[in-house]
């Protein structure tokens, strides 16, 4: 059986105060994209983990998707010796919770194949455990959220009548280092005062709180997004912590425009 996990941008992003147990509360409006990894899984007589595509950073144990194995396995003992492969393309460190997905993917799909008729709440509950990002990827659509990025309301936010352009890089910003930049506090213009169906008008009011430091160490990642301006976006910004840029257009007006050698681009039309 295999499925596809799709990335996620941030819109919007505001860090609003640090917690007592090290995390910070945040509010961001998660939109789910186009741009997907390949993960597979068979019955096998032991477990094997294998990878192509993007190569993997770290020890293959902190892998979420043999977390998430580990994680059901301790709850449902029937559960078989597995071969998963992950085709990886979504880029890695780049705000865009390419991992947080493939996590979560692993408990929809080991859900599904092996019949353990778990909820959609019992898999959000089940992907917390691995990560702040992760529950969203069990319900996979537009939402407001809250807390460490877990607390999730659903968001009546359709953006198919335009294309995106996906432009990464190949800067890795380091997360903890970014939230180390960031002086928490109340955004001026909070998320739920944005209009959600004025695109137009979140260019002037949709904010990221990571722009500014990431932008001062790497320039060139703000240069991504006033070159976006430059070519026709309606909306431009910085995803997450960074370091990928998303741009709105009009539809099937994406700009024919060269990029600094490094990056990679992707268009969702």
């Amino acid at each position: 059986m295999i499925l596809f996990p799709n990335c996620k941008i941030n819109l919007g992003l505001h860090i609003l105060q640090k917690r007592a147990d090290g995390f910070h509360d945040l509010e961001t409006v998660f939109y789910p994209l186009l741009l997907q990894d390949a993960l597979e899984i068979i019955t096998a007589e032991e477990n094997i983990f294998s990878s192509s595509g993007l190569d993997i950073p770290g020890d293959t144990e902190d892998n979420l998707c043999k977390k998430a194995w580990h994680l059901l396995k301790a709850d449902f003992p029937q559960l078989p010796a597995i071969h998963m492969h992950l085709h990886k393309q979504i880029p890695i460190g780049a705000g865009l919770g390419g991992g947080s997905a493939d996590g979560a993917f692993t408990l929809r799909l080991l859900n599904s194949k092996y019949n353990l008729d778990l909820s959609l709440e019992k898999l959000e509950a089940y992907a917390a455990i691995l990560g702040s990002d992760c529950p969203f990827f069990i319900r996979n659509t537009a939402c407001f959220a809250s807390g460490r990025g877990e607390l999730m309301e659903p968001l009546d936010l359709d953006l198919t009548a335009y294309s995106f352009l996906l432009v990464h890089p190949g800067i890795h910003v380091n997360t903890g280092w970014a939230f180390g930049q960031i002086i928490p506090g109340r955004p001026a213009v909070p998320l739920k005062d944005i209009d959600w169906q004025d695109v137009s008008s979140w260019k002037h009011r949709l904010t990221n709180d990571f722009e500014a430091p990431v932008f001062a160490a790497y320039p060139a990642i703000g240069g991504i997004k006033e070159k976006m301006y430059k070519n026709g976006a309606i909306y431009a910004a910085m995803s997450g912590s960074g370091s990928a840029v998303i741009g709105i257009f009009p539809k099937n007006k994406l700009p024919e425009t060269g990029w600094e050698t490094g990056c990679r681009v992707f268009e969702m039309i």
